[in-house]
């Protein structure tokens, strides 16, 4: 991958004299639910630069072909291992509705599948602070020149941030909710840092980003945020990987959105470890109006989270629950219960302590059916037992294929994936989701007693998952 200085001598200027308008079309497929940022973002910096820029979102909107027949810059974003497959086929259509035009892929995803975007015939591939690089991208179009890098550019220095451009991208209302114990609240969603400081090997961001972090300006964020709430946002989702990589930086903004708006609530995702040193802040959080902390947990098994390198214990996650029950705060723990050391012990082990905990009402059902998953560039490849087990690199499913020793388990994982999706069309509650994944796999154990459900607790409607993904239903490509 090429970085930033390696590619000083090709690269142009973020400010030259412009030679015409470049008509870019930024696409998104999938981002958990949320008006995507990973279009809102690189149009503001585009639009800044007087390019003419058209952003639409798959997962909620249809895209026209006459939209790609007449664009001279189209721009997939792939921030995750679901939006790039539901990707695939829309850039294959739009390659051969345009031919002409220039595709980028751009985000987490795009620079560690260079070579399978490529084969579909992705010329440019952008990873890191993508925007710059987006710019610079137009700006070559813009004068005619087609240069394509044999690399995924890359690029960490410290750009200029502009304030997210909304325009054109479907309501708020057409996204998901965020349920705060009475009704459903219309979200937002943005980011105050990239990046992370941490190296947990089976983690997505750590192949692109390898420990550096950068964080957004506060008046962009709180412009952000602002325009927002104009449109009708009640809470905010912070998207950080760890909102506490920058605790100060993060907290700073959270005071200035709850003096600004003081009934705006919001949820953010930090680490087990950040939460345990830094506890006093816990209070803090529920005090400015703070609903759901997202944790991924990921395993109760010390062995387990020691080859994952997660940096916590199980005693740590017991400790943080009960820190959490003190400050009056909703913890969601996320998990990725099949890996290659799952035994239907540990997993039975799993269900038993999220009983013991009470947590049972606070864990969204399918992640008690997700599959580990080995990405390209990932650092579970450090691990020779890891490296014995997987097949050949398979571009198509983004991914390294792996097979338990246990076939017993994978089927399990299977059964409770269509399990999990099948009760929750029924609408079932989490409790009962969760009693019809031990009646699979309980084997003769009698079920956890769970404690009386006390209603439904805050949580959004679309699931959080990040390192283990089942694919959804295909999007409307046009």
């Amino acid at each position: 991958m090429k970085s930033l200085a390696s590619l000083a001598a090709d690269s142009v200027p973020l400010h030259p004299r412009k030679t015409k308008t470049v008509r870019v079309l930024l696409v998104s497929t999938y981002e958990l639910g949320r008006q995507p940022f990973g279009l809102a973002s690189p149009a503001a910096c585009l639009r800044a630069d007087g390019h003419q820029v058209t952003c639409t979102d798959l997962a909620v909107e249809k895209l026209s072909l006459d939209t790609v027949r007449n664009v001279d810059l189209i721009a997939f974003h792939l921030p995750m291992h679901t939006a790039t497959r539901l990707a695939v086929p829309v850039i294959e259509a739009a390659r051969r509705v345009n031919p002409g035009a220039h595709v980028c892929c751009y985000g987490l995803y795009a620079p560690v599948n260079a070579g399978y975007l490529r084969s579909l015939g992705v010329e440019t591939l952008v990873g890191g602070e993508f925007e710059d690089e987006l710019r610079r991208l137009a700006q070559r179009l813009a004068a005619g020149d087609r240069y394509t890098s044999a690399e995924p550019l890359m690029s960490f220095e410290r750009m200029r941030f502009e304030t997210p451009d909304r325009s054109g991208l479907p309501p708020l209302s057409q996204y998901a909710t965020m349920f705060d114990g009475e009704t459903d609240r219309i979200a937002g969603y943005t980011e105050t840092s990239r990046g992370c400081k941490h190296l947990c090997r089976h983690c997505p961001v750590v192949p692109v980003y390898n420990g550096t972090f950068r964080v957004v300006p506060a008046d962009v964020v709180m412009a952000d945020i602002r325009q927002q709430v104009e449109s009708g946002a009640q809470h905010i989702t912070f998207g950080d990987p760890d909102f506490f990589n920058g605790p100060t930086h993060g907290m700073r903004i959270i005071e200035r959105m709850k003096r600004d708006f003081p009934t705006l609530t919001y949820d953010v995702t930090i680490k087990i470890e950040h939460l345990l040193n830094r506890r006093d802040l816990l209070p803090e959080l529920r005090r400015t109006g703070c609903l759901v902390v997202t944790t991924a947990v990921e395993s109760v098994d010390d062995e387990v989270l020691r080859k994952l390198d997660k940096g916590h214990t199980k005693a740590d996650f017991i400790e943080v629950v009960r820190l959490f029950r003190l400050a009056g705060l909703n913890l969601s723990p996320t998990f990725i219960p099949f890996s290659p050391w799952t035994t239907w012990e540990s997993y039975r082990e799993l269900l038993h302590v999220l009983a013991e905990l009470d947590l049972v009402h606070q864990v969204p059902p399918v992640q008690l059916a997700l599959r580990l998953l080995i990405p390209a560039g990932s650092r579970l490849l450090e691990l020779e037992e890891i490296r014995r087990m997987v097949d050949l690199f398979q571009p198509d499913a983004l991914g390294y294929k792996w097979r338990h020793q246990d076939p017993s388990l994978d089927m399990l994982a299977e059964r409770l994936l269509h399990l999990v999706d099948s009760e929750q069309k029924r609408g079932a509650s989490r409790a009962k989701c969760f009693a019809a994944i031990w009646a699979e796999a309980g084997g003769d154990e009698p079920a956890p007693v769970l404690a009386p459900e006390r209603g439904r607790a805050p949580q959004l409607s679309e699931p959080w998952f990040c390192c283990a993904e089942p694919m959804r239903d295909r999007v409307p490509l046009v």
